[in-house]
């Protein structure tokens, strides 16, 4: 162990732990202000935001010997006997020193300005910056240019950070953006022919600390301080990206990765950034019908309704949805099982497109496209004894004729039908056919209880990525006036006492099925690794031979 001593607070570092004088001073509740640097970038130490006084303590006299000049913190590490001054009045001129300079040359268009109320300038100005200004004031607004489909630069307001252009070298690994021109004519360009599309381009705009880099599908949309933030997962693949919903009274605005290294460190792809629109989409399910007639009745009818028909069809079958978060799918298990205790569970047709797709970063965009088929598959093999895929279920429910209810849970983001021909008329033939969907699909159309789901924004509950890690969330914004969550809808059935608390099941599941057994207990925000209780189980059972 080491320590640090930061404005006369002394700090513990571990043995090996790598920090700089921006981390070091974060342990003692110390913010130093910067620009360019990133802990997922590499270190240029260009903005001189964060210049800091140092020097070292003698461990045997106690005696501190300063550097006479200031240093970059981001460059300088932290180790033991280390001592930083973040506060002192040499610092802090300096601070506005950097902050005079930048604003000399920025322009003044704050209120038309998509980052306002989260730009590192405005917050850096108002925190170190001059009382007054010393230059003239020259408004004018930025020159703005297209990079790439997605993003949008506003030149004049660009800081040199070069967060943008170290991101396309260093972890994307596509270097389209480059520095252009020497000096104060210094500007970020992309190279010729080779705009700014790599599947992860929305990241620099979460990168720039200024509002140089704007995002197209976010621009002049919303103010940031109308919105709401709320930690997610992202519903578009199996890696479940730690995300921040964005959203005012219950529309989203804006996706954001949030920080999480045991998943996706501080990135997101675009697919998953920009693929939610389709949660606020007009043709959505918005309530329950009935296909005789396509008469849409309430809930109320239909679920006493629903329960009375599978009561009276004696062998059921559910195909549990890989969208559905695992309390959801479990007690969907529990309902049909309350129902037929042999009833056929099964996992839904898991969406494929291409193949994994890997970046420098080791960041993957999986070409799975659902964020919870290894929790849904171990809801089945931990309720059913065994996991039966959509493959298995088919050929099982095709081999039993006495099954006579079927119910299905779609909720994926595509409006595609992911049953083919042949799969709808098996499960057609049965008496009575129950589907749960986004959208009205062929096979929503073909059933007799035509229901909705929620999107992955609008589900509470527990989501397991296919390292087989457990997040556990709180729903971002409430579905469409007449749709039921699944939680709720299957606590309903099951005539539970109170309201659906995903909390609730959650640790239920984990005292039945020995997977989620680490899923019991408060849920760190970066979640927990199930597998790690099956490690320490199966090393109890080693020993000499």
């Amino acid at each position: 162990m080491g320590t640090v001593l930061i404005d006369g607070i002394e700090v513990e570092i571990g043995d090996g732990e790598r920090l700089n004088g921006i981390q070091a001073a974060r342990l003692a509740g110390k913010e130093v202000p910067h620009y360019c640097w990133h802990a997922g970038l590499s270190v240029v130490a260009s903005c001189r935001m964060c210049l800091v006084e140092t020097g070292r303590r003698d461990p045997e006299t106690g005696h501190i010997s300063m550097v006479p000049k200031l240093v970059p913190a981001c460059q300088t590490p932290a180790t033991n006997d280390t001592v930083f001054i973040t506060d002192s009045k040499k610092v802090m001129d300096a601070r506005a020193l950097v902050e005079e300079d930048l604003l000399i040359r920025h322009p003044i268009d704050c209120p038309i300005c998509d980052k306002a109320g989260e730009c590192y300038l405005q917050d850096y100005h108002f925190e170190h910056g001059r009382d007054e200004r010393r230059a003239d004031l020259q408004p004018f607004t930025s020159r703005r240019r297209s990079l790439g489909d997605t993003v949008t630069l506003f030149v004049d307001r660009c800081v040199m950070c070069s967060r943008c252009v170290r991101f396309c070298r260093e972890v994307t690994g596509t270097r389209e953006l480059m520095v252009v021109n020497r000096g104060s004519h210094e500007e970020i360009d992309v190279f010729p022919g080779f705009p700014l599309k790599n599947k992860m381009a929305g990241n620099v705009v979460d990168l720039c600390p200024v509002g140089a880099l704007g995002d197209k599908d976010f621009l002049y949309q919303q103010r940031v301080w109308f919105m709401n933030g709320h930690d997610h997962v992202c519903g578009g693949c199996s890696t479940g990206c730690s995300i921040r919903v964005e959203e005012n009274q219950d529309r989203i605005y804006r996706v954001k990765p949030r920080e999480n290294q045991q998943i996706n460190q501080w990135w997101m792809c675009d697919d998953g950034r920009y693929g939610w629109h389709y949660i606020h989409d007009s043709n959505r399910v918005t309530g329950p019908q009935r296909r005789a007639g396509e008469q849409t009745v309430e809930w109320d009818q239909i679920l006493a309704d629903l329960d009375a028909e599978l009561r009276n069809r004696g062998r059921i079958a559910a195909v549990l949805s890989p969208f559905q978060t695992v309390e959801e799918a479990y007690l969907l298990a529990q309902y049909v099982r309350s129902i037929d205790a042999e009833a056929l569970l099964g996992v839904g047709p898991i969406p494929l497109e291409g193949k994994d797709e890997s970046f420098v970063n080791n960041f993957t965009i999986r070409a799975e496209k659902c964020p919870n088929r290894k929790g849904v598959q171990h809801v089945v093999a931990g309720v059913q004894g065994d996991h039966v895929d959509w493959r298995t279920f088919q050929e099982k429910l095709d081999a039993d004729d006495s099954i006579q209810a079927v119910w299905v849970v779609g909720g994926g983001p595509s409006q595609c039908d992911l049953y083919g021909e042949q799969s709808i008329a098996s499960l057609r033939r049965r008496a009575t056919l129950i589907v749960q969907d986004l959208f009205p699909t062929t096979l929503w159309k073909a059933a007799d209880y035509q229901l909705s789901t929620p999107a992955f924004a609008e589900r509470a509950g527990s989501f397991v990525n296919h390292a087989d890690r457990l997040q556990s969330v709180d729903w971002a914004v409430r579905p469409p006036a007449g749709v039921y969550t699944d939680g709720q809808l299957y606590w309903r059935l099951l005539a539970r006492n109170g309201l659906y608390q995903a909390d609730v099941v959650r640790r239920e599941l984990a005292a039945e099925i020995g997977y989620f057994a680490l899923a019991g207990e408060e849920i760190p925000r970066d979640g927990v690794c199930l597998t790690l209780n099956q490690l320490a189980v199966d090393s109890t059972s080693v020993g000499p031979a």
